[in-house]
């Protein structure tokens, strides 16, 4: 049976309700609604774009999407500096839960995976504040995929490119290499940045409070790889001559030492060594003494490899013909208060013999019947005092102060070598004047299809000249006779030269220089060798610089498939002559 409900009896319910108070809460439940619309309104009308800002600057993204950078490459495709992918670790401390002890053992592998101390991890991990940390970047990837296996809640890594070096050593001041950040810092990775670098690609997108992307927005901007770039050096040739000059170093404890090879046509940079160097991709203890290019960015005096340049200046006037007598007695000379001297007294030479003795007495005459103006011109045109046009980052100009300004025994100096600085690269450039009939064309890193057209400063019959009184100096009786070399013939010039410290020259310290070409009759490559201080043995360019050139000359033009000229002996003597200082 239904037991009805009589509402009246209640006397709560019985009790009647003021008209006022349900207007009032009717009136409130309008307001609030009203309030609400108010509120959607203003959100979503007008002060949109406020709020969709603060949703960008809190949650909204730009990922960038890492270009790969381009290769550098040898002449003959040979990789020298290639980019592979790399994972770089971060975390979000305040999620790794530490306390774990299964974390702790995770976290333990994690630092050995990474090659850390498990201290160094703690401290990186210390500060639960952080939201973002990078723990170690550019990982190898077979380790960064062992860390994700490793699932660490609050470890995450990003996938980054890294440079690799596969010539090591030989090659490291040439490549140069790049920062973490995948930008260059030296060498050619400097000078071709942009280049290389390509253009970063972009995605837009929303991301959680831990980093996670919920979804994309926008489009997204595919990055545009780098490109390569191929340079002029021969990857054999620059690690046997990076070999050999680093022997020589070490034999003659000396301070550094550079080679500069070039093809002798094209004016393309086949080698270009220094000893000390460094690991491209191992760089935690370097010092300037190893990063510099020294070949490049240093200069010298450099002393009698100057001569021949001299000589091709007076021969060119006409004054001089190579059997020119010079009479060299008593192996000194007297100009305004200063005495020029020769290890010997050579006596009568003629001006070929000038440069086979390298008599100090004999350049000094013949530079007294030239101008100042004809030797400061002749100096200009072959390059000295000039910045050489290389895309190469920090190539020195060197000195070569106006002929306006020289005293008479400066002029003399400057004759051989002395007064005047300029760096390897400057020197072996000079020398394409007499291995190219009397032009000097640019030099190069950079592969070239066509030869240059070159620049003509001297007659085809000057350049001859020289090149051949080059081969007297090379050859029995001259100073650089070591320099001979096995099937080819060659011809250069050895130089010793005081080290300037300060505003003197230092005792007991020298530079030994050679700088020639070969074959001599149409030469193919130029060889400039600089070892600095040796302080073991011999001092001189004769005995020190010259046998690193005949062994890279030898090496080169085999590579190069030239034939042999000549027979396969050397002839040199057992007392060689040495070059006056």
């Amino acid at each position: 049976m239904t037991r009805s409900v009589l509402y009246t009896s209640s006397p709560l319910l019985a009790s009647k309700t003021p008209l006022w108070r349900s207007k009032m809460i009717v009136a409130m439940l309008a307001l609030g609604f009203v309030g609400l619309g108010a509120r959607a309104a203003y959100v979503q009308v007008f002060g949109n774009d406020f709020f969709q800002r603060q949703g960008a600057v809190r949650f909204a993204r730009t990922l960038e999407l890492p270009a790969n950078r381009g290769r550098i490459l040898d002449r003959n495709g040979l990789i020298l500096a290639s980019s592979v992918p790399a994972a770089s670790i971060w975390a979000i401390p305040e999620d790794v839960e530490k306390e774990d002890p299964e974390v702790q053992a995770k976290l333990r592998q994690l630092a050995k995976l990474l090659e850390m101390t498990p201290a160094s991890l703690d401290a990186k991990l210390a500060d639960e504040d952080k939201t973002f940390v990078w723990i170690k970047r550019q990982q190898d990837w077979d380790i960064g995929e062992k860390i994700k296996a490793l699932g660490i809640k609050g470890i995450y890594q990003r996938k980054e490119y890294k440079r690799q070096y596969p010539e090591g050593e030989p090659a490291a001041h040439v490549v140069g290499f790049t920062n973490v950040e995948d930008q260059g810092q030296e060498g050619m990775e400097l000078a071709f940045n942009k280049e290389l670098g390509g253009k970063a690609g972009s995605r837009r997108v929303i991301k959680d409070r831990l980093g996670r992307v919920v979804e994309g927005v926008g489009e997204e901007v595919p990055p545009m790889d780098g490109q390569d770039i191929q340079l002029s050096i021969d990857s054999k040739v620059q690690y046997f001559a990076y070999q050999k000059l680093r022997d020589q170093v070490e034999k003659f404890k000396a301070k550094a030492g550079s080679v500069v090879v070039m093809d002798a046509r094209t004016g393309e940079l086949l080698a270009l060594a220094n000893y000390p160097s460094y690991v491209p991709d191992k760089r935690q203890h370097l010092t300037g003494e190893q990063l510099r290019n020294r070949a490049i960015t240093d200069v010298f005096e450099p002393g009698s490899t100057m001569k021949p340049i001299t000589i091709g200046i007076a021969l060119e006037t006409g004054k001089f013909k190579p059997e020119t007598p010079i009479d060299t007695s008593p192996g000194r000379i007297n100009v305004t208060g200063s005495t020029i001297s020769d290890t010997h007294n050579y006596g009568l030479l003629t001006v070929a013999g000038v440069i086979q003795k390298s008599s100090n007495v004999g350049t000094t005459k013949i530079s007294q019947q030239l101008t100042a103006q004809q030797m400061w011109e002749g100096f200009s045109a072959v390059g000295f005092g000039q910045k050489p046009q290389i895309a190469f980052p920090g190539a020195a100009s060197g000195r070569l102060r106006p002929y306006k300004t020289w005293r008479p025994v400066e002029q003399a100096t400057m004759s051989y070598g002395y007064g005047l600085s300029a760096s390897l690269l400057q020197m072996t450039r000079s020398y394409t004047v007499f291995a190219n009939d009397g032009r000097v064309i640019p030099a190069t890193m950079l592969k070239r299809d066509e030869p240059p057209v070159g620049v003509p400063i001297f007659s085809e019959r000057t350049a001859n000249q020289v090149r051949h009184m080059l081969a007297l100096a090379a050859g029995p009786g001259g100073t650089g006779q070591k320099a001979q070399t096995v099937g080819y013939s060659v011809g250069g010039k050895s130089g010793t030269a005081r080290k300037q410290v300060g505003k003197n020259y230092a005792a007991g310290k020298y530079r030994a220089w050679f700088t020639g070409l070969a074959p001599i009759e149409k030469p193919r490559v130029i060889v400039a060798v600089m070892v600095d201080e040796p302080t073991q043995g011999s001092v001189y360019g004769g005995t020190v610089a010259a046998p690193v050139f005949s062994e890279v000359v030898q090496q080169t033009l085999r590579l190069m498939g030239v034939q042999p000229d000549m027979a396969v002996v050397p002839q040199i003597v057992a007392n060689p002559v040495e070059e006056s200082l």
